[in-house]
C-alpha cells in the first residue's frame, strides 16, 4: 500500500510561548502535558494525547539544544537573526526572575555555598528547584561578565545580554548589592521588596560610585567611591559641633512650625535623628557599616519616626527641611558633599518608609 507524505523543511524555530514558560519553570514533560491538557489544548487542536505529549517532548528538545546560546546572547544574536521577535521573548523569559526568589539571595555571595541553600528558597517561595538554580545561574554569570568591564554597568548588562532597559536595571541592582554585600535579610528589613531595594541600588549607583565622577574608571559602578566616603567623615561637625548643632535644630524647627501634626516629636527628637544620620555617614569608610547602610538606615531613623506615627508627607518635609538649613549654617563648610550624601539618604528613605 502506497503512502504519500507532505514534507516541509525550513530554518525557523517554532517555539510554543506556553510551553517555553513551563519549561523556564521547571516543570517535567508529564507535568507539562498536564497542564496543556487542562487548559484545553487538545480540544483547540483536536488533537490526541499522545500527540500532545510529542510535541511537548519536541519543545522540550528544542529549549535544550538552545539553552547552551541563552548563556552567551550575542551567539543566539547570529542564530536568530533573521527571527528578531524569537530572540528577544527567549532571552527576556529566560533571564527573567521571580522577586520572591531575589528577595532571598540579594546581597549574598554567589557561591557554592548559597546554591546549596536553593532546597531552602525553594519550598519557602513555592519556585520550583530547577528555575530557582536557572535565575541564581543567571545571576552568577552576569555578574562575573561585567564585574571588571569599565563603563555604565546598566549599559554593559543591556549590551552583552540583549536585555530590555528594566531588565538591565534589575540585574544591575543585584551586582551592585553582591559586590557590596549589603545586608538585606534581617528581620526588621523583611518589609522592604526587591524593587524597594533596586530603587536604592539605582540611587547609590548614580551618585555614590567612583562612576558617578568618572564614567570611564574601572569597576565605576560596582565599587563606591572611597574619596567620598572619607570626606563624609567631615558631616561630624554637624553633630559635634553644640552650636552648629543647636543652629541647625534652629532652622529646621522654625521652618516646620505649624506645618505638621508632628512637630512635637520631631523638635523633641531632632538631635537624636541627626546623630543617627550624620553617624551613618562617618562610618561608612568601614566595610561592615556599608553591609548595614540599610538596617542602620531603619533603626536610626525610620523606626523612631514610624513609632512616633509621622506620615510619609511628615518624613519629606521633615528631610528636605533638615538638608536645605544646613545650606545657611554659618560655619558649615561641606555643603557640596552633604548634598551628594543627603540626595541619596532622602531618596532611599522616602522608598523605604511604608506608613
Amino acid at each position: 500500500m502506497a503512502v504519500e507524505l507532505d514534507v516541509f523543511v525550513g530554518n525557523t524555530t517554532i517555539m510554543d510561548e506556553e510551553v517555553y514558560q513551563l519549561w523556564l519553570d521547571g516543570y517535567t514533560v508529564n507535568d507539562a502535558v498536564k497542564v496543556r491538557m487542562e487548559g484545553g489544548v487538545l480540544d483547540e487542536c483536536e488533537a490526541s494525547a499522545d500527540v500532545l505529549l510529542s510535541d511537548t517532548m519536541d519543545q522540550y528538545r528544542t529549549f535544550q539544544m538552545c539553552e547552551r546560546l541563552l548563556h552567551s546572547p550575542a551567539k543566539l544574536a547570529n542564530q536568530c537573526s533573521n527571527d528578531f521577535p524569537l530572540l528577544c521573548l527567549s532571552l527576556f523569559r529566560y533571564y527573567a526572575f521571580d522577586d520572591a526568589f531575589v528577595r532571598e539571595v540579594l546581597g549574598k555571595k554567589l557561591s557554592k555555598g548559597t546554591k546549596k541553600d536553593l532546597d531552602d528558597i525553594s519550598a519557602k517561595t513555592g519556585v520550583t528547584l530547577k528555575s530557582c538554580r536557572r535565575q541564581f545561574d543567571n545571576f552568577k554569570r552576569v555578574f562575573k561578565v561585567v564585574e571588571e568591564l569599565k563603563g555604565p554597568l546598566v549599559e554593559n548588562i543591556r549590551q552583552h545580554f540583549l536585555l530590555s532597559d528594566k531588565l538591565a536595571r534589575d540585574y544591575a541592582a543585584i551586582v551592585f548589592f553582591t559586590n557590596n554585600r549589603f545586608e538585606t535579610g534581617k528581620r526588621k528589613l523583611q518589609y522592604l521588596t526587591f524593587q524597594d531595594f533596586a530603587f536604592c541600588a539605582g540611587q547609590l549607583i548614580n551618585n555614590w560610585t567612583v562612576g558617578a565622577v568618572d564614567n570611564m574608571v574601572e569597576d565605576m559602578d560596582v565599587d563606591l567611591d572611597k574619596e567620598f566616603l572619607q570626606e563624609l567623615k567631615e558631616l561630624k561637625i554637624l553633630i559635634t559641633d553644640k552650636d552648629l548643632l543647636d543652629q541647625h535644630k534652629s532652622l529646621v524647627c522654625t521652618a516646620l512650625r505649624g506645618k505638621t501634626k508632628a512637630f512635637n516629636e520631631m523638635e523633641a527628637n531632632f538631635k537624636n535623628l541627626s546623630r543617627g544620620l550624620v553617624n551613618i555617614a562617618a562610618k561608612l569608610t568601614n566595610t561592615k557599616d556599608v553591609r548595614d547602610f540599610f538596617i542602620d538606615l531603619v533603626e536610626k531613623f525610620i523606626e523612631p519616626c514610624r513609632s512616633d506615627r509621622w506620615t510619609a508627607a511628615d518624613m519629606k518635609l521633615y528631610l528636605t527641611h533638615y538638608t536645605n538649613s544646613a545650606h545657611i549654617l554659618d560655619t558649615f563648610k561641606h555643603q557640596v558633599v552633604w548634598d551628594r550624601y543627603m540626595g541619596v539618604i532622602k531618596s532611599c528613605i522616602f522608598k523605604m518608609y511604608h506608613d
